[in-house]
């Protein structure tokens, strides 16, 4: 069964940081693309960070320079470190593991809520 857990979302102050963690069981870490996305009510939800298994970055716009991804493969976890955090990051936050360029299957974690706010 695979699952992923994201965790380490909560309430911060606009300026603060964050560090969101997504673990995952049930796949071979390594083989996958992994990707943060988030969605903000009345949203679609959209893409903010990408790792590519060889460990190759992709930001959206509205957070380069303040939100970094890493990737743990021996910890099969993936992380977002979220700096200078506004008002507009407050979104749900939810974990992709994406295995589909290699014929394998794509998978979400339940979400994390990040709320900013003074």
């Amino acid at each position: 069964q695979v699952q992923l857990v994201e965790s380490g979302g909560g309430l911060v102050q606009p300026g603060g940081s964050l560090r969101l963690s997504c673990s995952a069981s049930g796949i071979v870490f390594r083989f996958y693309a992994l990707g943060w996305y988030r969605q903000a009510p009345g949203k679609q939800r959209e893409l903010v960070a990408g790792i590519t298994s060889g460990g190759s970055t992709n930001y959206a716009d509205s957070v380069k320079g303040r939100f970094t991804i890493s990737r743990d493969n021996a910890k099969n976890t993936v992380y977002l470190q979220m700096n200078s955090l506004k008002s507009d990051d407050t979104a749900v936050y939810y974990c992709n593991a994406d295995g589909t360029v290699r014929g394998l299957l794509d998978y979400w974690g339940q979400g994390t809520q990040v709320t900013v706010s003074s």
